[in-house]
């Protein structure tokens, strides 16, 4: 079997992960793979020990032509099927390039946002079978008009043996430059939005006279730092909330953290909630989503509308100060992700849909 992926992610996280685990592990399995992604993308130099790794140039919704550069590369591999796992224009660039090439075509959704219901009736009629990676994104579909029978959770997955291990207090508090005895709260998103860290601000000045020595980290980068950073200012915030950036080494880091918030409007699943979890930290996230597949209430975490600015600030700290329900939590999180959401159990489910298209 040869199944070609497209990816249209240049950074590697998110599904463009999901995309790498995935191709390892097919590898490791008999698969033959070929990846479609951008020109010097982080997933190219990732893959390519497992796989044909095809680059091209992937320039959006408009990028007509990437109809025929796909449609070359499915002929010439002779490709069983065709696995789209973006947007950013590959997921009807590919499905219109695997039409006109006779292989059957899979689609991984990943977002939950809602599309105008004739468009989704439409759109998705051309795929053989939809993935996506939580039942709430599945809801969606289905409540667009898109047959129950061609849509399939799969959930992300996280390699767990990688986060579950000690973390360096020392070490953490010296690379993010803070002082001792400091608490920590990790905001896991891009810049964007609807991740809520608006959300998060609001209530800071009332938990820091409370906690003065917290620390909240925003990992991540977007089109909104310049507006987080200017209500960071306004609130007299600066010694106390720090933007990181992008960091592709929060592995190390993920599990010193005292607690993750993930204040989000919208999340399909949410891929640092899994590590967070995998991590053994607890979490505060929205009951939006997909988020409550992975953070189950008073189990490993709490379940937030982030608009309810005197609960959020109740759990928060809350788990900031009782160190017992924390590691409750946190002990909690990593059952749910090894028994839910292991790399394993979403290669299965990818492979299980292959062969149903196929046959």
């Amino acid at each position: 079997m040869t199944i070609l992926h497209i990816e249209a992610g240049k950074n590697l996280y998110g599904g463009a992960k999901q995309v790498a685990y995935l191709i390892e592990e097919l590898q490791k399995r008999g698969t033959n793979n070929i990846l479609i992604c951008p020109i010097n993308s982080e997933i190219a130099k990732v893959c390519k020990p497992f796989c044909i790794v095809e680059e091209i140039q992937m320039s959006g919704d408009l990028d007509i032509s990437m109809i025929f550069r796909i449609k070359k590369i499915i002929k010439f591999h002779n490709a069983n099927i065709v696995h789209v796992h973006s947007r950013r224009g590959a997921d009807i660039m590919g499905m219109v390039a695997a039409k006109l090439s006779k292989t059957p075509v899979v689609l991984s959704r990943r977002v939950d946002n809602p599309e105008p219901k004739l468009w989704a009736k439409f759109k998705y009629s051309f795929y053989d079978h939809i993935v996506t990676i939580s039942e709430a994104i599945r809801n969606v579909l289905i409540s667009e008009g898109v047959k129950s029978e061609k849509i399939t959770t799969v959930y992300s997955a996280v390699d767990s043996s990688i986060y579950d291990k000690p973390c360096s207090k020392t070490y953490f508090l010296q690379e993010f430059k803070l002082p001792e005895n400091t608490k920590t709260i990790g905001v896991i998103a891009q810049l964007i939005p609807r991740k809520g860290h608006k959300y998060l601000l609001q209530i800071v000045p009332d938990i820091i006279k409370i906690f003065p020595n917290l620390h909240i980290l925003f990992f991540g980068k977007g089109p909104i730092k310049n507006e987080l950073e200017d209500i960071i200012k306004t609130k007299n915030l600066q010694n106390n909330v720090h933007m990181i950036g992008f960091r592709d080494d929060l592995l190390q880091w993920i599990g010193c953290l005292d607690l993750v918030v993930h204040p989000a409007l919208m999340e399909g699943l949410g891929v640092s909630l899994l590590q967070a979890a995998a991590a053994g930290v607890p979490i505060i996230a929205s009951p939006f989503g997909g988020m409550p597949e992975i953070v189950h209430n008073n189990v490993n975490g709490f379940l937030v509308d982030p608009h309810d600015s005197k609960t959020l600030f109740e759990k928060i700290s809350l788990l900031l100060n009782d160190q017992n329900l924390s590691i409750k939590f946190g002990k909690a999180g990593k059952e749910i992700v090894k028994s839910k959401f292991s790399i394993e159990s979403m290669v299965d489910g990818n492979l299980s849909i292959y062969k149903k298209v196929l046959s």
